[in-house]
């Protein structure tokens, strides 16, 4: 599945009735909640056909403005609460601690589903079902066959998420560099530079939540402040809804734009299989982590080399840092993290952390695949320059492996 994001503009009469359907969604999901609370209570067993029932009941009795929303999408929030329900089993069944679910507070129920039906895409404009026309600015031509449809809202701005059933003739949408098929490089993510690769190219950590804390922090102080319904609460929550979006967007667009370019160059990728919410648990480094979004950059990075038939591969980060990169044996040694500098035991080459953990990736990563040509893949490649991407070439380059 693949997925088309377009902006939306509703008119004033459109707007109005999309937030009146998202909140008739709300108090279904949190009407169906209730009614899987009360049987819980009562040693009842509902399952998912039950509550599918009950939805043609609440049309004809607790709440009739609900034949005003299409059913199938009140059937998808009956999806939606169930989905949300195996999520939190399955969390269960690892060992986390989980509560119960939440009912959605005004304001907090975002998306409306149209699965399959209820829609017709035309020229600049979507026609959605006991909704109306809405225009819509469609920058890409969408290809492959249109399953369905999500409308959503983050801030005050409107957005339609297409989902299309991927095809064999969808692969290569990103246009490669010519011989960088057998191309390989090792990715190491990081907080004091974003990535080092092992070509001895790194990239600064943008540390975009660091530069915006600030407003966010006022705009938070200022809402805690207001009166709950006022006019000036909401315009104080909408700034802070915009600070967050424009956020998100920041991380998103670095995001897109390095990993394009490392699959424009490469044809394998090797980086960690981090688990990033074992790292969070560290207090002092949970914020600078989130901040980092290295899952997100990775998920781009896989969906993108898959579609260009690029091979990404994700290695066990365990010693990688411990381990000298040239004569393949782990450090006497314990390197800190304020150890910025590898120093063998062994060998006695001395190289930048990032750099050897970067090399060990991708030694790890071509294991079995191409033995012999390893260290000529460890070669520095020539700089380049990454869209909104600074990439830098370090002072003191690794030494010569041999």
């Amino acid at each position: 599945m693949r997925n088309y994001k377009f902006r939306l503009y509703p008119n004033k009469v459109v707007e109005a009735e999309l937030n009146r359907q998202l909140d008739l969604c709300r108090w279904t999901y949190n009407r169906l909640l209730e009614e899987l609370n009360k049987a819980k209570e009562e040693g009842r067993k509902l399952k998912r056909y039950d509550t599918q029932k009950l939805l043609v009941k609440l049309k004809e009795e607790d709440k009739p403005e609900l034949k005003n929303v299409y059913s199938k999408t009140l059937q998808m929030v009956n999806q939606q609460l169930w989905n949300n329900i195996h999520t939190l089993a399955g969390r269960k069944k690892k060992g986390y601690k989980i509560g119960k679910l939440r009912f959605k507070g005004y304001d907090l129920f975002k998306s409306i589903f149209y699965n399959q039906s209820g829609f017709i895409i035309g020229n600049k404009k979507i026609i959605l079902s006991k909704v109306g026309k809405i225009k819509a600015e469609f920058h890409r031509e969408i290809k492959g066959n249109i399953k369905g449809i999500i409308i959503s809202k983050r801030a005050d701005k409107w957005f339609a998420c297409i989902q299309i059933e991927n095809s064999k003739q969808e692969k290569k949408q990103i246009k490669l560099k010519p011989n960088t098929s057998q191309k390989a490089v090792g990715i190491d993510v990081g907080l004091n530079h974003f990535l080092v690769d092992s070509g001895n190219n790194y990239v600064e950590n943008p540390r975009f939540l660091q530069k915006t804390a600030d407003k966010i922090a006022m705009l938070q102080r200022q809402l805690a402040k207001k009166k709950k319904g006022s006019n000036r609460r909401n315009k104080v929550k909408l700034r802070l809804s915009k600070s967050y979006e424009h956020l998100q967007n920041q991380r998103k667009d670095f995001a897109h734009k390095l990993s394009t370019e490392y699959v424009k160059n490469y044809g394998i990728i090797a980086v960690e299989n981090l688990n990033i919410q074992g790292m969070v648990r560290n207090n002092r480094l949970s914020k600078s982590i989130y901040d980092a979004a290295w899952k997100q950059f990775i998920s781009y990075l896989s969906y993108k080399a898959e579609s260009a038939g690029r091979i990404l591969v994700k290695v066990d980060p365990k010693d990688t840092t411990q381990t000298c990169s040239v004569c393949g044996r782990k450090n006497t040694e314990h390197l800190n993290l304020s150890q910025r500098t590898f120093k063998c035991s062994y060998c006695k080459i001395e190289l930048d952390r990032d750099c050897n953990a970067s090399r060990n990736i991708l030694i790890k990563a071509l294991y079995g695949r191409e033995p012999a040509s390893m260290l000529a893949e460890l070669r520095p490649l020539r700089q380049r320059k990454l869209p909104q991407v600074r990439v830098l070439k370090r002072e003191a380059p690794c030494k010569s492996l041999g």
